[in-house]
This record gives C-alpha cells, structure tokens and sequence, in this order.
C-alpha cells in the first residue's frame, strides 16, 4: 500500500483508502496526525492511508470568538499529541521551539494560553498534515460500495463531496469512515440569525460588519463562558454602549476546575463512564455539568463583578446583569432590535431597544447518521434513538456493514463530557488509529 504524500495521489481515483475523515476540525485533525506518526514508524505496506474533506477553504477554528485576550480552558498539555505521544513533533512545546517563543511563553508562567495563540498552533499543525486534507469540499453522500444479501456485508463505502463553490465534484472510496463535522449553533424557537440577531459563533465576523459607529445597547443572552466573554468584550469595546446581560440565574456561575471534579476529563474516566449501567452515566453527568457547561471562569466572573459595582460607585450602570430573566420576545427591525425581557420573579416585562443582541445559547449534537444514507438503518441504537457505539468510537452496526463508521464527537451518552471537547483529542486519536491497524490486520490475516 503506497503512502499518501501528496494530492496527487490523494485524488488517484482508484484509491481506497483505510478512512476518510468527513470535516476537519481539532478532531481529525488530531487524527490525521496520530496516523502521520504511525506512517513514520512502520514498514511501508503498513502505513495507513487517509483523505479528510473539509468545506471550509482553509483550516479554521470557532474564529468567530477569538476575542483579544479569551485563554484556553484547557492546559496547553492537552494539545493535539501530547497525552497520547509527550515526544511528538507537532504538540504545543514543539510549536512554540519552532515559532521560536518556547523561552519566552515559560518566562509567561502560563498553563492556559490565549485562544487565539492556540489557533495558530492548530493551524501550524494543520499545515503539517495538508498532504492528507481537501479544503473546500462538503461531503454530501456516503453510499455502500457492493455488499447485500447475494455478496455479503458493506466493506468499503464511496464519499461524495462538492465543491463549495460549485464546479468541483469528487468520490473517494474507504474502508472507514470518521465523521467530525462538529457541534450545531442552538437559537432558540421562533428567533432566527439576521445582521442584527447574532449567534455568538458569528460574534467576531458580525461584529468586523457592524456599521454602527456609536451603538447605545447590546444585549446578550446566556450564562456561559461565551456569553460572559461576549459581554466582556462589548464592554471594553464600545466605551459608550450599555451591555445588558440576559441570564436566567442571580449571575454567572462559576465553573468546577478543582482537581478532583477534572477528574471526569482523565482518559481513565471515558472507560468507566462507558463500561457504566445507562442510570450510572445520568447521575455522573448531572454531578459534573458544572464542569464545562453554563458556566464561566471565575477570573471573568470576578472581573464583571469589579466592573459593575465601580460603576454604581459612580453612579453609572452601563454593564446590566439581569439575572432571574429570560428573553420573550424579540422584534428585528433594520435599525433597531426590541428586546422583551421577562422578570421570573415578578413576571414584570422591561422592554430594550438594541443595536444587536447576541445569543449565546450553546451548541447541539447534529444526527452522525444523516450522511450515511442507505447504512444509517444499519446503526444500532438506544432506548432514547441515540446511536450506540462501541468503546473505540466505532458505531455498532448489523452484520451487514462491516465498514467502521468512527465518530469525533457526539458520543456524550456513551463515553461522557470529553465528546466534544479538546481534553481528549490526542487520546482518543491515538486509540481511533489503534482500532484502524488491529482491523486492517484481521481483514488481511483472517478469512472473510
């Protein structure tokens, strides 16, 4: 099996290639990479063979909150190698050696870098792979290639992907497939995006359009990190802007960072939490959500606090957060936004003219299945519709599939909070790309 070095060869048409990635974000990112390595350590007819589709033009991460002076919430350690490989050339010490700032960021005494420093890594990472990924295209179909009663179970699959502009339109074949698309932005019923009704993924880009030169109000709804960042930055930037926060809590909330609550981050965690009873995963999970979601770093939290009360010293209120509410209903004009805000307590209603109202209402876990076509009946699922999937992230199917469908994300209910995020990318990587070599040997060494 010749290796893929260049796009040449990724686009020879009669390859088959052990997986393709659908989306390439830090997922399979940190997949194409734990293949990378193995490549470069074994004989050739033992490499693995990958192809990533990706529709965005170039490597991109929730650019649309890169806010000046946003960190991490996770250590630098848990880069895209490092728990799985501490000797790998493309963890976050190695970028910082090659950028030639590795002295300088110890000098910082930092566990958390800043977001946009971290974006620059996975971009520096990203480039370093690029001989595996087609930017630009957006799989659209996977379709069975052969398989049936008469010939026995799907073993390779075709992926169709189009060009996002258009004029392209291109098949790849695989024997696996890792579906990474990411996380969905969540609105609420009944309000739709607009250029003056954001979500806060688009925070950034919408704000780079704004034509309002001297805005008099935001509104921001949401009690997590992104909605108190979003406040944050609002505040500082636009000097004569009331900032109404909108949450339904006395105020933010701090986020569970001690020891032992990060314990539910540990690669240790993910096998108990899937060898667990369905009763047992509910109860971990309701104890540890403090842990990532609706909640905000306290530093922030102390930071609006400081804020807010030096402004009632002087008499002012332009950072407003209103807690115990909850936005009723929302009027999109071309100049303005009118805003109901509902007070929970007292059912009174206060009614806000704004310039933009920024939803920062989280994200949802798009169905893996939808791309699958004719395969999706063969996904096995839970008592709730939710697909059930093995320990190594592959997606228990019937006999007659026998192509691994792998998923970067969307496995919360099986394998816990690490899902969708960053702490476990490196390890889960490492054990995808595990599963991938014990299933190609047995393919080869065992008679089908």
């Amino acid at each position: 099996m010749t290796f893929l070095s260049s796009l040449s060869e990724l686009d020879r048409p009669d390859s088959v290639h052990d997986i393709v990635g659908v989306g390439f974000g830090p997922a399979n990112l940190a997949l194409a990479i734990a293949i990378e390595e193995h490549n470069e350590t074994v004989a050739p007819d033992q490499r693995l063979t990958a192809a990533f589709l990706e529709k965005q033009p170039s490597f991109g991460w929730h650019r649309g909150m890169l806010i000046e002076g946003a960190t991490m919430q996770v250590s630098f350690l848990k880069d895209l190698a490092t728990m799985r490989n501490p000797s790998s050339r493309f963890s976050f010490v190695s970028y910082l050696h090659d950028q030639g700032r590795l002295v300088d960021f110890i000098n910082h005494k930092l566990l958390f870098p800043s977001r946009e420093e971290f974006h620059d890594y996975l971009c520096w990472s990203a480039a370093g792979v690029d001989h595996m990924v087609r930017y630009g295209l957006e799989v659209t179909a996977v379709a069975p290639v052969g398989g049936g009663t008469e010939h026995g179970p799907v073993r390779e699959v075709e992926v169709t992907a189009q060009g996002v502009d258009g004029t392209e339109r291109v098949t790849y074949r695989a024997r696996n497939l890792s579906i990474g698309t990411g996380l969905v932005p969540c609105m609420p019923e009944g309000v739709a995006r607009s250029a003056r009704v954001w979500h806060s993924s688009e925070f950034l880009h919408r704000l780079a359009e704004f034509r309002t030169t001297a805005p008099r109000r935001f509104v921001v709804v949401g009690a997590g990190q992104s909605a108190a960042e979003v406040a944050d930055h609002l505040h500082r930037t636009y000097e004569g802007a009331e900032v109404c926060a909108v949450l339904s809590r006395y105020g933010y909330s701090p986020a569970d960072d001690s020891p032992y609550a990060n314990r539910i981050f540990d690669p240790e965690a993910v096998d108990l939490y899937h060898g667990a009873d369905a009763s047992v995963r509910r109860r971990l999970m309701d104890y540890h959500r403090n842990t990532n979601y609706g909640v905000v770093d306290i530093d922030l939290i102390d930071e609006l606090y400081r804020r807010a009360y030096q402004e009632k010293v002087r008499g002012e209120n332009r950072l407003r957060i209103m807690g115990t509410a909850r936005v009723t209903h929302v009027e999109d004009g071309a100049e303005a936004v009118t805003v109901h805000v509902r007070n929970l307590a007292d059912g009174s209603v206060e009614q806000l003219t704004a310039d933009a109202v920024v939803y920062a209402t989280g994200y949802s876990e798009p169905d893996p299945t939808v791309l699958l076509g004719d395969l999706a009946a063969s996904c096995r699922r839970d008592e709730s519709g939710r697909p059930l999937v093995h320990r190594d992230y592959r997606m228990h199917t019937d006999e007659t599939v026998e192509t691994g469908v792998y998923l970067q994300g969307g496995t919360e209910h099986t394998h816990g909070i690490t899902a969708n995020l960053l702490s476990m990318v490196a390890v889960r990587a490492g054990e995808i790309r595990a599963s991938l070599v014990a299933r190609r040997h047995a393919s080869v060494t065992v008679p089908a």
